[in-house]
């Protein structure tokens, strides 16, 4: 099931660690810091950001993400 977060929440959205924007995959429950690729989950909706919970995402992913953001046109929490 995929998540659905507050329109409010995801503008406020920052990376625990940059401060910078995250992008929000909803059908893959994860929100993605494109300069440092680092994945943070979504769990039942409420998102886990934790800079030690966050999951490093190797190039290929990487590009697989970005690839998908830009043919989605998925925007960044603020920002963007």
């Amino acid at each position: 099931m995929a998540s659905s977060l507050d329109e409010r929440l995801l503008g406020m959205l920052a990376c625990p660690e940059d401060k910078g924007p995250l992008l929000f995959f909803a059908d893959e429950d994860l929100l993605y810091n494109p300069r440092l690729h680092r994945a943070y989950a979504v769990r039942d909706n409420i998102p886990v950001m934790l800079v030690d919970e966050a999951r490093p995402v190797d190039d290929t992913e990487h590009e697989r993400l970005m690839a998908r953001a830009r043919a989605e046109a998925i925007r960044p929490t603020f920002g963007g």
